[in-house]
């Protein structure tokens, strides 16, 4: 996996629904009307529903399925860590593609059969110039 730092892999395109906007804010609780009243969101500066954050954040696994990057031999499990830092650059409107670009960052042993990785999660917007958010997250591989 060492060999693969610095390497970048994009995901497939995946569409923002206004159901997957919805049933983010039933899961959270999160029902502010920028997010699920498309008429009220329709009169602020975004002109329409916009993604939650942190659902936008929460694709992350959905879209590395979908990017061809090599399986850790021996894996038997991968855990959030945490992240090492995160903005939220610009808001993902109900309707438009997201997808993700990966790049390995960091991929140590911790300790015997625990491996830190980090990675560079960009989450771009189809026909935005910038991306909706940049994250550096960690997981931890237990081999």
């Amino acid at each position: 996996m060492a060999e693969t730092i610095g390497t970048e892999r994009v995901s497939d395109w995946l569409e923002m629904t206004q159901e997957r906007i919805d049933r983010f804010a039933e899961a959270t609780g999160d029902h502010q009307f920028i997010h699920v009243d498309p008429e009220r969101a329709a009169q602020t500066p975004f002109g329409g529903t916009i993604a939650h954050g942190f659902l936008s954040l929460s694709l992350m696994p959905v879209l590395a399925q979908t990017t061809g990057a090599p399986q850790i031999a021996g894996a038997r499990m991968g855990v959030n860590y945490g992240g090492n830092k995160t903005r939220f650059l610009t808001p993902v409107r109900s309707g438009k593609r997201v997808r993700g670009r990966f790049k390995l960052l960091k991929f140590v042993e911790r300790q015997p059969g625990v491996w830190e990785q980090v990675t560079e999660f960009t989450l771009e917007i189809e026909g935005e110039p910038k991306p909706a958010l940049i994250a550096e997250w960690i997981s931890l591989i237990y081999v």
